[in-house]
């Protein structure tokens, strides 16, 4: 299945069921409520919807979701840069960079960073 892109109100749902799973249906209604202010049938249109999209499952209401966080994030991540920067992450940190200053260590953690994920040339 395509990934597909999710919507705030998506992303925030689905934040209520990683951080609460296993939840069943009717914990996560008074959770939906209290978090995100929503009744009871708003819960179950975006389960449904979740469920469609292939991200969270409902058996014998018990709700899980049917991907990490960390895979949504990366989805989400690669969708912005190919639909943003045409794939450029050097045009992503520059733009996202723009004027700020980042400190030594975070300099660090990025230099790792792209030391781990490098490939080396042909």
């Amino acid at each position: 299945m395509e990934y597909q892109k999710l919507c705030e109100s998506d992303w925030r749902f689905m934040t209520v069921i990683w951080d609460s799973e296993p939840v069943s249906s009717t914990e996560l209604v008074k959770l939906c409520q209290a978090k995100l202010g929503w009744k009871k049938s708003t819960t179950y249109t975006m389960l449904k919807k979740m469920i469609e999209k292939g991200l969270a499952k409902n058996e014998n209401t018990m709700v899980t979701s049917a991907v990490s966080r960390d895979s949504v994030r990366k989805n989400e991540s690669e969708l912005f840069m190919d639909q943003t920067f045409s794939g450029s992450l050097p045009g992503f940190l520059a733009a996202f960079l723009g004027n700020r200053t980042i400190s030594a260590e975070e300099a660090d953690v990025l230099i790792r960073l792209i030391e781990e994920h490098k490939t080396e040339a042909p």
